[in-house]
């Protein structure tokens, strides 16, 4: 009875040992001539001592195997690299894939996707307002895509640019020809499911537009969500101008100018319509206008303009006749300032966009005007689109 109470002591002692990873290199396992003597000690089968041996395998060796400690911590910084090139997720995000996925890249990189649309749907709450306008033409259209994220540095994001860009050329092959007198709305329903084949190394393969968009949202961080679009026309002679600002690459940028010129006479040379067609989309950037006629300033923009233009004169205690005088020469001004035809050109301020156009007809000998034209800025999508489902045309919302 003696010996069963002091041996029973240490026999625990030695089992615990036993079940205790020992360090051999990169591997964990128990020593194999303690597993024997262990074995030798439990079929000594003494009362009382528990029967430890049902939890020795094999010839009275108990190993234990853990994957990951197998994996050297070079090897470990090496996988982790290269899941990154591959999808561009997160550090953290990767690492833990890597680990619940015993460090085998390929059911991490599988793992990553599965989280992807849980992750993209918990970030879609968050304001996206930064990004990108990626622009794609033809000779019958152009096509202007907004694809947005929460912050510039995402926008900067190589793979954030391209998927722009591959979002662009997609909607300018399916999107219809645009009405010839206005520019038409391109909404984000109607590109979701839209399958594209990406050639990119972080984005590869045929992928609706949706997937594409959680991809690049958990590669990034960050909610990443298309804007929406909107596509102008080619006249049926003449030229179709663009023009991108703060553009990183070519068909990218922060605002764009969008500018449709016609050609009465078919005969006419285009080069000079080229040319000023080119500046007429910069000074669209710069200049902002919101209308191109003063016919086409809407009532109820001139109505409001004109109630703070008299609220203003009021003001100074002049006769009413003096005070309508005043609110006639502001408006004047408020024309030069919103309508593109009464605009200053920016590039010589001695003559409006009207005699700009009235010189180039000369040039040509033929009659040149603005059949449309569209100014975007990344932020204002949404706000476009909304006007767009009213009844005025998208080159005169504000």
């Amino acid at each position: 009875m003696g010996l069963t109470h002091c041996m029973k002591r240490p026999v625990e002692i030695l089992y615990k040992r036993l079940i205790s990873p020992v360090s051999h290199g990169h591997a964990s396992a128990s020593i194999a001539q303690k597993g024997v003597l262990f074995t030798m000690l439990s079929k000594r089968n003494v009362a009382g001592v528990p029967n430890y041996s049902k939890c020795i395998s094999g010839f009275g060796i108990h190993s234990t195997r853990n994957y990951a400690s197998q994996v050297s911590s070079s090897e470990q910084v090496n996988l982790i690299k290269q899941l990154r090139e591959r999808t561009s997720a997160p550090m953290k995000e990767v690492k833990s894939a890597l680990v619940g996925c015993n460090w085998d890249i390929e059911a991490a990189q599988n793992e990553l996707r599965k989280r992807g649309v849980a992750l993209a749907s918990k970030k879609s709450s968050r304001t996206a307002a930064e990004g990108f306008l990626a622009l794609a033409q033809d000779e019958k259209k152009a096509v202007l895509v907004e694809l947005n994220c929460e912050t510039d540095f995402v926008a900067r994001n190589e793979i954030f640019q391209h998927l722009a860009l591959c979002l662009a050329k997609s909607a300018l092959v399916v999107e219809g020809s645009p009405q010839a007198s206005a520019a038409i709305p391109v909404s984000p329903e109607s590109l979701e499911d839209l399958k594209i084949k990406f050639d990119h190394p972080k984005l590869a393969g045929e992928k609706t537009v949706q997937n594409a968009i959680t991809e690049v949202a958990v590669m990034t961080g960050e909610n990443v969500k298309l804007g929406g679009g909107f596509a102008i026309s080619a006249p049926s002679y003449g030229v179709l101008s663009t023009y991108l600002h703060t553009s990183p690459m070519p068909g990218i940028g922060r605002i764009a100018g969008l500018l449709s010129l016609e050609v009465e006479d078919k005969d006419a040379p285009l080069d000079a319509v080229q040319r000023v067609g080119s500046q007429i989309a910069m000074h669209l950037v710069a200049a902002k206008p919101l209308f191109l006629s003063k016919e086409d300033v809407t009532s109820d923009a001139l109505g409001n303009e004109r109630d703070i233009l008299r609220s203003q004169a009021e003001k100074t205690g002049k006769s009413q006749m003096a005070i309508d005088k005043m609110v006639e020469g502001r408006l004047r001004k408020y024309f030069e300032e919103v309508v593109l035809l009464e605009q200053k050109f920016i590039v010589d301020d001695s003559v409006n966009i009207t005699k700009v156009l009235a010189n180039l007809s000369q040039e040509v000998g033929s009659t040149v005007k603005i059949k449309n034209f569209l100014r975007v800025e990344v932020g204002e999508g949404a706000k476009r689109l909304e006007a767009a489902s009213g009844t005025e045309p998208l080159s005169q919302t504000a």
